[in-house]
């Protein structure tokens, strides 16, 4: 759904209704608003204090100072979170400042909860408390994040001045019914906010459960009535009294990967490049021809990725190439997932999964046609379990969107929230 449509659609609840009386502001983004609103600059509402960096010599990491903020990486939900401190910096927010990103991407916000230190890559706007209310300029800096895109655009890089930020134009409703605007979206928002989490914990719990099957059907099989052996494996415990003990090198050739070709270029192209924790990107060149099986092995990564033929796999990864005709690799792929081989290799000296440690590991091994019937099973099941986690996340997709676009609506006056004060 369009942006328009959404507006729109935000808009459409009887409870809210326009305003009695609209006029023209001459201003192609804003259109009509309500007829007793202004529209002023950000400059005559607020104080703007643009960031600064300091000496790079005081900047430190061990907590000596005031937190330092470099720019929108360091930003959190709602409150950033520094990542280095500064004794002296040239520019302070103080609690309750918007900060807002003038790098990119540029109009990221948040708000200050504790003094900070500022950066170049971030300002700090102050209202003027008796003409505008923090969180109403702060829902209004949300939706009209576009204006500083325009400016942005076209620059070597993304970035807007403290001109630009000035210049800024605000909807103006008196201080009264800003109060009453941020009154009524902290209300609406706060229900949207609510459903999101409730959406997202449910995705989690689905993607334990999915964990979990995996495990199950790897490990133990599909049939709970089997008689049971204990592996002698710590993570593994008892298996199917049926399987056999098996350790990885007699499954498959592990071999290790090769160092990015001459000229690498992760942007460019056409076949894809695996690294210690999956794709990075693609090359000119490949050497795999087949499918199969790249493990993470540097800084103990243990990522489980399949490989698809004609890529190429970094020395930063092993590959389990020429799987014997016994082993179904699909089946072999979700067990290598379950193992938690990157925790494993930890424990040791060298964190780093090594050739001869990933061949060492033990594990249960089903005879080939039951390796086939777990491998399907798994394939129909979690591809169900993706099928729902996909339509959840769009669903969260379209509260978020209903949730900027009541915040448009209500901002830019195209519905009147007074009467729910």
């Amino acid at each position: 759904m369009s942006k328009a449509g959404l507006i729109e659609l935000a808009a459409r609840p009887r409870r809210f209704k326009p305003y009695p009386a609209y006029k023209d502001t001459g201003v192609e983004w804003l259109r009509k608003i309500p007829a007793h609103w202004e529209v002023k600059r950000l400059k005559y509402l607020s104080r703007i204090i643009m960031g600064q960096s300091p000496p790079s010599d005081i900047v430190n990491t061990f907590g000596e100072g005031l937190p330092f903020l470099q720019g929108n990486a360091d930003f959190g939900t709602e409150h950033p979170t520094a990542r280095t401190f500064c004794p002296y910096p040239p520019k302070v927010a103080v609690p309750g400042d918007i900060l807002i990103s003038v790098r990119a991407p540029v109009g990221a916000i948040n708000r200050a909860d504790r003094a900070y230190g500022i950066g170049r890559g971030l300002c700090a706007i102050r209202p003027i408390i008796r003409q505008l209310e923090r969180r109403y300029c702060s829902y209004l800096l949300q939706i009209a994040r576009s204006q500083l895109d325009s400016i942005a655009t076209g620059s070597t890089y993304d970035a807007v001045s403290a001109d630009d930020v000035s210049c800024f134009l605000m909807l103006m409703p008196l201080i009264e019914e800003q109060q009453i605007i941020v009154s009524a979206l902290d209300r609406e928002t706060a229900k949207t906010d609510a459903l999101v989490e409730k959406k997202e914990r449910l995705i989690e719990l689905l993607q334990e459960k999915r964990t979990a099957l995996i495990t199950q059907a790897v490990t133990k099989g599909l049939d709970p009535n089997v008689p049971m052996k204990d592996s002698g494996v710590e993570w593994l415990g008892k298996i199917p009294a049926h399987w056999e003990r098996s350790r990885i090198k007699f499954l498959a050739r592990i071999a290790s990967g090769y160092a990015p070709p001459d000229g690498f270029d992760p942007t460019s192209g056409e076949y894809p490049i695996y690294g210690s924790n999956g794709l990075i990107g693609y090359c000119d060149r490949f050497f795999v021809t087949e499918i199969t099986i790249a493990v993470g092995r540097v800084g103990a990564s243990g990522s489980v990725n399949f490989v698809p033929p004609k890529s190429w796999v970094t020395d930063n990864a092993l590959l389990l190439r020429q799987p014997r005709p016994h082993i179904n690799l699909m089946w072999l792929y979700n067990l290598l997932r379950t193992m938690n081989l990157g925790e494993q290799a930890s424990k040791n000296a060298q964190p780093i999964i090594t050739g001869t440690f990933l061949g060492n590991q033990l594990l249960g091994l089903p005879p080939e046609q039951e390796q086939r019937i777990i491998a399907s099973f798994l394939d129909r099941e979690t591809a169900k379990i993706d099928a729902l986690v996909a339509k959840i996340h769009e669903a969260i997709d379209r509260l978020k969107e209903y949730r900027s676009a009541l915040i448009s609506a209500v901002v830019t006056g195209k519905v009147d929230v007074r009467e729910l004060a």
